[in-house]
């Protein structure tokens, strides 16, 4: 796992070195064990090394054997092996045993039919000496990030915004645009981020840059094809089968010692009862209810593994969001993403790679949201322009049992389902916002690219595929990646694997939700490797007490202060977001998300444009 930057100018070789060493540095946690760089009077590329395969001879950037073509590579191949030997038949040379290799030599061979054959996570930018062409691919699922910074004149990319912003040339400038949807969904949805003119490469997606012309393009496509011809017990030995093969590859692809994060729900618990490491590791909060670190300690016991494991108080949480807003380069309010980075100093200490459980949820419909009970799912067959009637009637009601769903549920799929994190309407949202960042912007308007290709499918595919397209890549997955690397740690999803997915979307729903229970499948194949009371336990996350901390005065001042500061009017309607706060203290009702993620932005662009 590594960190990559680079960029193209008219400057000379020399100047742009200088340049790129200065953006490499400021994403040294991604690669403390070493650095390489390229420059020539076109492209400059810089490369942070945290060393996994090949330890003392896979330095980066690699060239090929005639020496015109350079790599940058961040992430891991697990089937570079087998891409190796047809390479080697092909007439292919090789300098090292590194995966970033067999991308140089595989995109020689096959150009962008490289792209989907990759099995891993990746970000990696390939430039051809000859033709003066850049080439980069991002992983099938977003695990790992690539930015790209692109105006008239300039073209820079990178794994972190950050490193771009110490470019002379970089305009930093904050891109107001982006706040209503960050409001709703927590994090930074659109394409273009919370700067201007830097965009986020998209998973599944690759480049080509030649004379300040930029061309992007899908190489993968989400798609759903359900098998009705296999058996429920074929089905589950062959997943099975797959998902044991997926943990091997991504635990022993290594040569360094490979550790496990554990929880108490049953995703990591199945991936360590497989892996078997012996390590793993666990956060939680000594608040009752907000606590899975005995769980995990009691499965580590029964598997004879070392537990190592953490508990974060109110002052630890608080202390650590202005590193960890740093570290996710655009404002995130997702509550797990501060344990997560507590989790990843703790295994930092042990182990430099780590297995997780990422991913199972959307895999195998694992969120309750995907298990409507039986009466909503009548309720959805009213035709929608009565539901929305009775939607404005109900807004206008005091609080009764159900009416937040009857509200949610007059509104079509594209206006209602944004995945797990749904808990503000665009209303709400112009309502905290300043005068002039108010707007009619709609959640449609963001998810109607996507929605467009699947509106046709059922209630429960459809919410698949917009967490693959939203939720996965831009909050879980991001947090994964930024919250490990701020650690130096690699990070791998075993559950999030392009062959997994190639069976799960074949997978019928009647073999997913089974009455009340989620991810069925899934938790029948773990019982032959966990005790049953994992295997049945309803999704949990990372619980964090926010909401109950800020009802204690020295958490709720702390907020409050930075509520009142002067600047806070640029962005938000002062008086309104006060008054949030201060009904919430006063437990009139619970406004414990909006004001968390509020603060978190808050907290963003003091360390991105007042600090720094």
């Amino acid at each position: 796992m590594c960190g990559i930057v680079g960029f193209v100018d008219k400057i000379k070789a020399k100047e742009k070195e200088k340049i790129v060493k200065d953006m490499a540095k400021e994403i040294i946690h991604r690669g403390p064990d070493g650095e390489g760089y390229y420059c020539d009077n076109v492209v400059a590329l810089g490369h942070r090394r945290l060393s996994i395969i090949d330890v003392s001879n896979g330095c980066q950037p690699i060239m090929n054997e005639d020496n015109d073509k350079v790599i940058i590579f961040n992430g891991e191949i697990y089937n570079y092996e087998s891409l190796k030997e047809e390479l080697i038949k092909l007439g292919h040379e090789f300098r090292t045993k590194t995966d970033t290799e067999v991308i140089l030599h595989g995109y020689e061979a096959w150009k962008d039919d490289l792209f989907p054959r990759l099995r891993g996570m990746f970000a990696f930018v390939i430039y051809d000496k000859k033709t003066k062409e850049l080439v980069g691919a991002r992983d099938h699922f977003g695990m790992k990030p690539l930015y790209y910074y692109f105006n008239d004149s300039e073209f820079m990319f990178a794994s972190e915004i950050k490193s771009m912003l110490v470019h002379p040339n970089f305009k930093k400038e904050i891109n107001t645009d982006a706040l209503k949807m960050y409001l709703i969904f927590q994090y930074s949805v659109k394409e273009e981020t919370f700067f201007k003119n830097v965009f986020k490469l998209k998973p599944g997606h690759y480049f080509h840059y030649k004379n300040n012309e930029l061309e992007i393009k899908p190489y993968f496509e989400l798609n759903y094809q359900e098998d009705t011809k296999k058996t429920y017990e074929e089905m589950k030995n062959e997943l099975k089968s797959i998902l044991e093969d997926s943990i091997y590859y991504h635990q022993t692809t290594s040569e360094v010692e490979v550790g496990a994060y554990l929880s108490g729900g049953v995703d990591s618990s199945y991936v360590v009862s497989v892996a078997k490491p012996d390590k793993t590791f666990s956060v939680g909060f000594s608040y009752e209810g907000f606590d899975e670190t005995d769980l995990a300690k009691d499965l580590s016991n029964l598997l004879e593994i070392k537990n190592y494991r953490k508990k974060i108080s109110p002052d630890d949480f608080f202390d650590a969001l202005p590193k960890v807003e740093w570290h996710t380069d655009e404002p995130h309010a997702n509550l797990s993403t501060v344990p997560l980075y507590f989790l990843s100093e703790l295994t930092r200490k042990e182990v430099k790679v780590c297995l997780s459980g990422e991913g199972s949820d959307e895999m195998f419909s694992g969120y309750n949201e995907y298990n409507d009970p039986t009466l909503l799912k009548i309720y959805l067959k009213i035709p929608l322009f009565f539901r929305k009637f009775i939607r404005n009637i109900c807004k206008h009601l005091p609080h009764f049992p159900g009416r937040n769903t009857l509200i949610l549920y007059g509104l079509p799929f594209n206006e209602r389902y944004i995945g797990h994190g749904t808990f503000m309407e665009p209303e709400d949202a112009n309502k905290i916002l300043a005068k002039d960042l108010k707007n009619n912007e709609k959640i449609s308007d963001v998810l109607e690219p996507v929605y467009s290709k699947i509106k046709k499918a059922d209630e429960v595919t459809k919410k698949k595929f917009i967490d693959f397209h939203f939720w996965l890549p831009q909050d879980i997955l991001l947090k994964a990646d930024k919250m490990s690397m701020a650690h130096s740690i690699e990070l791998r999803t075993p559950l999030m694997d392009i062959d997994v997915f190639n069976f799960a979307k074949t997978l019928p729903n009647k073999y997913l939700l089974k009455n009340k229970e989620t991810k069925y499948l899934f938790r029948d194949i773990s019982k032959d490797k966990i005790p049953n009371e994992w295997a049945k336990r309803r999704k949990c996350g990372f619980p964090v007490p926010f909401s109950k901390w800020i009802r204690e005065e020295k958490y709720y001042k702390k907020v409050k202060t930075m509520f009142e500061k002067d600047y806070v009017i640029k962005f938000f309607d002062q008086k309104y977001i006060l008054k949030l706060l201060e009904d919430h203290y006063q437990n009139k009702v619970n406004n414990g998300r909006k004001i968390y993620n509020i603060y978190c932005f808050l907290i963003w662009y003091e360390e991105y444009f007042i600090k720094r």
